[in-house]
Formats: C-alpha cells, structure tokens, sequence
C-alpha cells in the first residue's frame, strides 16, 4: 500500500480543514500553520471536547462553519459565549464529530483527539477519502486493519502527524508499498527522547508525582500523552502505529532513546546507509510537512543550527524500568482485540494516575494484569474492537479501585 497516495482535488488551490481536537497542543499548531497560509488553508470545522474558551476565541479568528462540543453543556455555554453575529454553527455530540470529518465541503481532517475517543471521527475521515492527517495513534493501535481497510476503500490520503512517523515517511523510499525488502530496509529506528525520568531505576519511580511526570524536558504537550511518554507507553503505542503504517513487525522496529529529540527516527538500509530527519521539537514541522505534502510551506520554525548542537547521545530503553514498551510489543505480536485492550487499560492507569488513585509504578502492572486476563478475539469488525475496549476499561477501573481500596 502507498502511504500516500495521491492529492485531493484542488490541491493547487484552497483546502478547506477540520480540525479534530482543535483546542489541544496538536490543534493549536495545525492553527498557527492556517494562520500563516491564509491564503492555502480554510478551517471549515473545529471540533473539542469542553474547553470553551479556548474555542471561542479560535472561532473568532478563523470563524469555521461549524464547531462541535462533545459535551452538551459545554456547546450551550459557547453560544451564550460567542459575539452577536458570529455565524458559525454551533453542534454536540460525537455524531457531529464524524459528520464534520466527512463533510463534502473538507479536503484535509486534522486527527488530533486524544485517545479511543478519536477512533470514530477519524474513520469516518477515511471513509469518505479525505486526506487524513493522523495525529490520534490510537486510531491504529485500536483498529489498525480495519482502519488500513478503510483508507484503502475510501481512497484517502494518509499521512502521519506524529514527529517519529513523519521522520519515517520522509526517510522512506518515495514509492514505498509495505516491503521492506523490495526497498532494500534494514529496519526502522524510532526514537524517543526517554522522558522525565529517563536513568532512573524501578525503585526510584515509586513515589514520582503527577506533576513530575508531565514535565517533558523537550516537548509541549497534553497531560495524557506526557505521562506516556514518561512510562515509555507512548513508544509502544507509536512502535504498534509503525508496523501498521509501514507494514512491518515488531523485531522490524528498534527503539532508540535520543534525548536531544533532535533526530526523530531513521531508516536504515541494507547497504549501510541511515536516512534521519532532523528538526527542532516543534510539532508545526511534521504538521506543515503533511498539510501540504508533497511541497514544503513555512511552518514559523527556526533551523537547526548544527554548530549549536554540541553532540548526539543514544541509548538503549530500559525496559525493566519502564515496562510499557514491552507491554506494547506483546500486545502487537498476540494481534486481533490486544492492541485495543492494551490502549484501553492504560488510557484508564493513567487518568487513575492523574487523580493520585494509584502509583505511578502500577500503571505498567495494572495494564498488565487487563491484558493477561484478556481472550483474544480476531478483530474482524469495529463492534469486536469497541466491546473489547469497553471491557479493558471496565477491567482496568476495578483494578484500580482494589489499589485504592
């Protein structure tokens, strides 16, 4: 399969963007790319969850047709917030949110919704052949067959957000079709910056804090996806998102943990050579690079001063530590309903995490104990996914409520 495999209609002129998950870190970059291509790029959507304020005011800046509010309460406070004459629409619901991923008027769908939340709204983008922008890995981790299925039949675009998997796409052959030995690839080598807590053993994470672990030393970004990276959770899920994007398997993919996230992954080829893409840590980079592939656009990002960077260090993970990465790979190589069950536990560990209801070392063990007590089913239609979802996390909270207990 080509990863990307064509452009929308008219390319050469106006695309018009919904932004799934418009007020979080990857929505709030995605805007600033619009705002400086007034003349490339039109919002014809924002979509977010309840975060009112944010969302007023991107409506008054890039005043999209619609804006959607997942929670109802959350949609009436925003009409009653927004300035008399504002034209946008106002909708709730997670109904609205597939309709404005699909919506015959979008070119491009910006998948930004954190979490299993975004699978639906991301899907129905493939569906109906937009060019999907996939910031929400757990689109692939959840669903990755099914979700492939759909781009393919829906003739839509994929391109990946994620700063690992857009340095792959663009250190990938141009014609790359899922063989890695047709293409003379080696492996993939996906970095990872460590985290917060990167060096420290097991006994030394037992008492981190919320705050700690949301403190990422180079990147800026969400609550939810910080304390991923910190347990490593957030490599795995990328490592499964790779062997779906890239049609390979877990023992194809080696995790380099990089600290300076400067280099954001490799492709090592079988005659010796290793093509990286090398970048600030600045999301607009890979969001300007998929927005308006194949040409390149000013994404307001400084260049590399190569004279500045005093060196490049590499590692190994430690997976003893941060067992997360392991957890991922057993999920990926067990196939069918894992992946979902994996995604789903964490997403419960960390939010449980988040409320200082548990450890931060019980989240791997937590994920752990769902998933070994988990009957693989082969993952033949969404209901299979969403009911094996449901069940992790019903799983995962009474687990959690006997640590608390």
């Amino acid at each position: 399969m080509t990863l990307a495999s064509g452009l929308t209609d008219g390319e050469a002129g106006l695309q018009w963007l919904t932004v799934l998950g418009s007020t979080g870190s990857i929505g709030g970059s995605t805007l600033d790319v619009v705002r400086r291509h007034p003349q490339r790029f039109r919002v014809y959507a924002l979509t977010a969850a309840r975060n009112v304020a944010v969302m007023r005011e991107q409506i008054i800046e890039f005043s999209p047709h619609i804006a959607v509010m997942t929670d109802a309460g959350a949609a009436q406070e925003l009409r009653d917030a927004l300035p008399p004459g504002i034209p946008t629409q106002v909708l709730s619901g997670t109904e609205a949110l597939s309709m404005v991923a699909s919506a015959p008027q979008v070119d491009q769908v910006m998948a930004a919704i954190v979490g299993a939340a975004g699978l639906l709204p991301t899907l129905a983008a493939a569906r109906s052949g937009k060019r999907v922008l996939l910031a929400n890995k757990e689109s692939l981790v959840m669903a990755g067959p099914l979700f492939l299925q759909a781009v393919r039949e829906g003739g839509a675009t994929l391109l990946p957000i994620d700063s690992e998997h857009n340095a792959i796409f663009q250190s990938m052959p141009e014609n790359y079709r899922g063989n890695f030995a047709e293409h003379g690839i080696r492996r993939i080598l996906l970095t990872a910056s460590g985290g917060p807590f990167r060096g420290r053993t097991s006994e030394q994470l037992d008492d981190v804090t919320p705050a700690q672990a949301v403190a990422h030393p180079n990147w800026s970004m969400g609550q939810k996806i910080s304390v991923d990276s910190a347990t490593l959770m957030n490599k795995g899920l990328e490592l499964i998102e790779a062997c779906f994007l890239f049609g390979c398997g877990v023992d194809d993919v080696q995790v380099v943990v990089h600290p300076q996230s400067v280099i954001h992954s490799m492709v090592q080829y079988c005659d010796g050579s290793v093509l990286a893409q090398l970048g600030q840590p600045d999301m607009r980079t890979p969001i300007a690079h998929a927005m308006a592939w194949p040409e390149r656009i000013d994404a307001g990002v400084a260049s590399l001063d190569l004279f500045d960077l005093a060196r490049f260090d590499f590692e190994a993970p430690d997976e003893t530590a941060f067992p997360c990465l392991t957890l991922a790979r057993d999920a990926f190589r067990a196939g069918g309903t894992m992946p979902a069950v994996l995604n789903a536990a964490n997403e419960v560990a960390v939010e449980c995490f988040l409320r200082e209801q548990i450890p931060f070392t019980t989240i791997p063990t937590l994920i752990s104990q769902v998933m070994g007590h988990h009957q693989v089913e082969a993952a033949t239609s969404l209901d299979v996914v969403l009911r094996a979802d449901q069940w992790a996390r019903t799983q995962a909270s009474a687990l959690a409520a006997g640590v608390t207990a």
